[in-house]
């Protein structure tokens, strides 16, 4: 078929363009996006478009931009299209956000697209992912570990993204430019191995086509299939998710456990991979992050969590879930100057600190939310503080000091919670850790007359 005929197919299978819509192209200079261009701007009258182009400068490969945004310049110019460029730093926003090179490439390329077309007015932006991108794709995620949603691929539309090169063959593409005798940029970067895609592009593919010569159209089709069968279990993901939330902010999501519960397997993978997405970008989570976020839910206690990739964690209440990306908390320095209240922020906690006598004591409490030491061994002004690298106390009943990082690991104390448990310090030395044990030091024995209640509870 026709290139022309079968990307006017495209356009009209999933209606990517509106008469008069003002198209934006990115524009590499590659044969993929070379070939876009011509074919929108032969289908311009058709449709009455309006198109302009714009070459990102990735910031990667500075001796090869020049040239390239030249080659854009003059086939836009012969073309008669306006042509727009923007410079993006790719390395400075993988290192900020410890992503890879291509995710931050892809962002950013994607977010200077989109300021164009804002500047412009234009209503499309259209790229030029082709069949063979879209098989490689497919593949590339399969063998990460990928559900349905993964294994469809590239969307053909995304918001105001068309791709209508997604249903092309690259041969198709090379046959068409090489018909038409226009030339192209050939990027050095396709080339390299050292990118999973590249890899499975020169290696895998072809030994994939010499099995099934019609592969690329297979797995697109499958792609395809995939993608509807998505949408339609989308709108149930959507209808649970109204009965799972509990709670949301830009870096925390948190969803109730009992109905998770029963939910449907199928229905319960998507509707965390949804829930996960609002909070962080999805990237670094593996079709086995989400397993164990449902094994988390299935059997965990209250207070079990897991630690996935990007700071991201999930962590199990008695009645929620909690999915945060939330840097943990440290607790602040607080003095006490006598017996008092303080209302811990931090952790979201009130410790209450009250004089007793001896006599007046029933009983010693549980030594953990509820502690007794001797008043008369305790030296105020008493600090409240988070720990300290190097810290160490006596804890009551161990017999020998002991690291406070060895006492946390020990006790298991979550990691992401350490920096909020209160140090109670006097005088240099640690009277107790609140919630946890009573320093030694502290402990009341036949000669104490007064008894130091400390209480940590909390905040109603």
């Amino acid at each position: 078929m026709d290139i022309l005929k079968k990307v006017k197919q495209t356009v009209e299978k999933y209606n990517m363009l509106s008469t008069a819509d003002h198209v934006l192209v990115g524009l590499s200079g590659g044969s993929d996006s070379v070939c876009l261009l011509q074919v929108l701007n032969m289908l311009k009258t058709e449709y009455r478009l309006k198109i302009s182009a714009a070459y990102i400068d990735h910031g990667l490969r500075p001796d090869d931009v020049p040239k390239e945004i030249e080659f854009c310049k003059q086939l836009c110019d012969s073309l008669n299209i306006p042509f727009y460029t923007q410079s993006i730093d790719v390395r400075e926003f993988s290192k900020t956000e410890k992503i890879s090179i291509q995710e931050a490439a892809r962002i950013l390329r994607y977010g200077a697209l989109d300021h164009i077309s804002i500047n412009i007015k234009a209503h499309k932006i259209a790229v030029a992912h082709n069949a063979d991108d879209q098989a490689e794709t497919v593949i590339m995620r399969l063998l990460r570990g990928a559900g349905p949603a993964g294994l469809s691929g590239i969307p053909p539309v995304r918001k105001k993204i068309i791709r209508p090169l997604i249903e092309v063959e690259r041969a198709e593409i090379e046959k068409f430019l090489s018909e038409k005798n226009i030339s192209y940029i050939i990027d050095p970067s396709n080339e390299s191995l050292k990118y999973l895609r590249n890899r499975i592009r020169k290696t895998l593919m072809p030994v994939i086509k010499s099995i099934s010569p019609q592969a690329i159209k297979i797995i697109s089709k499958t792609a395809e299939i995939l993608r509807e069968e998505n949408d339609y279990i989308n709108v149930s993901v959507t209808k649970a998710l109204m009965r799972l939330m509990s709670r949301k902010t830009d870096k925390t999501v948190e969803l109730f456990c009992n109905p998770m519960e029963v939910l449907n397997i199928v229905i319960l993978r998507r509707a965390l991979r949804v829930a996960i997405d609002s909070v962080r970008d999805l990237k670094g989570l593996t079709f086995d992050h989400i397993e164990d976020i449902i094994k988390l839910i299935k059997t965990g206690k209250p207070g079990d969590r897991i630690y996935l990739p990007k700071g991201i964690r999930a962590i199990k209440g008695y009645s929620t879930l909690t999915v945060t990306a939330e840097l943990p908390k440290k607790l602040s320095t607080y003095e006490i100057n006598e017996p008092a209240d303080l209302d811990l922020k931090e952790c979201n906690k009130v410790l209450s600190l009250r004089e007793i006598k001896r006599e007046e004591l029933q009983d010693f409490g549980d030594g953990k939310n509820t502690i007794y030491a001797d008043m008369d061994k305790v030296k105020f002004p008493l600090i409240v503080r988070g720990r300290k690298p190097g810290d160490y106390f006596y804890p009551f009943g161990f017999g020998k000091k002991k690291k406070l990082q060895d006492f946390f690991v020990d006790e298991k104390v979550p990691r992401d919670e350490r920096d909020t448990v209160p140090v109670i310090e006097s005088n240099g030395d640690i009277v107790c850790i609140a919630g946890y044990r009573l320093d030694d030091r502290f402990k009341i024995d036949d000669n104490t007359k007064r008894c130091l209640q400390i209480k940590i509870m909390p905040k109603l």
